[in-house]
């Protein structure tokens, strides 16, 4: 807040609670002419007006509601705020802070936090038989910490915090399999990712399926908590402009020829015969085009998180005219990361309930019913370029 709003408002405020002491303690010093019988003379409808004290009760209240007021201009920033901090302060990240709307809000959360966090090590691991996280944990939370408050943090710590993030994979499997993780995963999930992957954790286009082990990044526990940490960031290139429409062309049509979606099959899109001259062009191009991302048999990079143009699972919908788009233009996914949002123990958590929606070992979790998104199938193919994924 600037100088001007400050100051106006500090004027108001102790103008308004002037004005208040002011009119009460006239009344309580204004006596009026009274008659023998003890009115004042003023009679309207039969009814006589006397001077009476004004109740004390009432006079307890007014001027405890002005001390307070004064109270909590000393109390609280409410005097230039600029230069006057208060002298109430609370607790933030072990430090003592003059109070404001911020800090108070942190130090609640930092409550709360604890509460969660002598919950998640005293029941949660401890039920899953993955005790063994906690030390692994308070690694992780001070390296964290460390290249948070370094101002030139060593060029290796983000290397050691993402192989410590990596090393908390076995204890995500073990969760997985703990009804109670996944109670409190399964939360977590509705609560931040059904917006995009949907309460049935299906997806939509666009949006990756999370229930059916088809993984651009890789869907091992380690894989799931790189990305819940860091986020992805998926790019799949505009081609027309280097290869022309014709090639456009060519190329979907040999991506169409690597899976079977030319074929009729229920749910998935049929697109007819192929035009075999269009694949054998299209085959040519891929190959001094498209092999660095998606390999030479087209069966994607995790590393790169290419995907798998044979299996026939789409992101975007895999019939023709879609995929042609996807080449002319190039799509874009983003998957925000959820470190700095939910903190580790969190992303273990969330980690854990994605794991178990996909076909591994252990228990399978049956997501929430599906809400009205769009007339998109909830189990709507999955992607053919380069996109994010859990």
């Amino acid at each position: 807040m600037n100088f001007f709003w400050s100051s106006w408002i500090t004027i108001l405020s102790l103008a308004c609670w002037a004005g208040i002491l002011g009119v009460l303690l006239f009344v309580l010093k204004y006596k009026p002419q009274v008659e023998e019988d003890g009115t004042t003379g003023h009679n309207y409808d039969g009814i006589t007006e006397y001077d009476k004290p004004l109740p004390k009760w009432w006079l307890v209240i007014f001027f405890g509601s002005v001390v307070w007021g004064l109270g909590y201009f000393i109390f609280f920033p409410a005097l230039q705020p600029g230069s006057w901090k208060g002298i109430s302060t609370v607790e933030v990240d072990g430090k003592t802070l003059p109070w404001t709307s911020h800090n108070e809000l942190n130090s609640e959360l930092e409550k709360n936090n604890d509460i969660f966090l002598g919950s998640f090590e005293k029941d949660i691991l401890a039920s899953a038989n993955a005790t063994g996280a906690t030390a692994s944990l308070a690694k992780l939370n001070k390296s964290q910490l460390t290249l948070k408050q370094s101002a030139e943090p060593p060029a290796d710590l983000q290397k050691q915090i993402d192989e410590q993030v990596v090393a908390l994979g076995p204890y995500v499997a073990k969760l997985s399999q703990s009804p109670e993780a996944l109670k409190v995963g399964s939360r977590l999930f509705l609560q931040n990712c059904a917006v995009c992957h949907g309460s049935n954790a299906k997806g939509a286009t666009g949006y990756p399926n999370l229930t059916d082990n088809d993984w651009l990044y890789g869907g091992n526990p380690e894989n799931i908590l790189t990305t819940l940490h860091n986020g992805r960031v998926g790019g799949m290139p505009a081609w027309r402009d280097q290869i022309g429409e014709d090639g456009v062309r060519a190329v979907s049509e040999y991506v169409l020829s690597l899976s079977s979606s030319h074929g009729d099959q229920p749910g998935k899109p049929s697109n007819g015969d192929l035009d075999k001259t269009l694949v054998a062009q299209g085959s040519a191009i891929f190959k001094q085009n498209c092999v660095v991302c998606h390999g030479e048999n087209a069966k994607g990079m995790e590393s790169v998180g290419a995907p798998n143009l044979t299996d026939n699972i789409w992101l975007y919908g895999g019939d023709r005219e879609t995929v042609r788009d996807t080449l002319r233009h190039g799509r874009a996914g983003v998957m925000p990361e959820w470190e700095t949002k939910l903190g580790n123990e969190r992303i273990m958590l969330l980690a854990a309930y994605i794991y178990s929606l996909s076909s591994h070992t252990g228990p399978q979790v049956t997501p929430p019913p599906a809400e009205p998104r769009d007339p998109v199938p909830a189990d709507a193919p999955q992607a053919a370029v380069s996109t994010t994924q859990s």
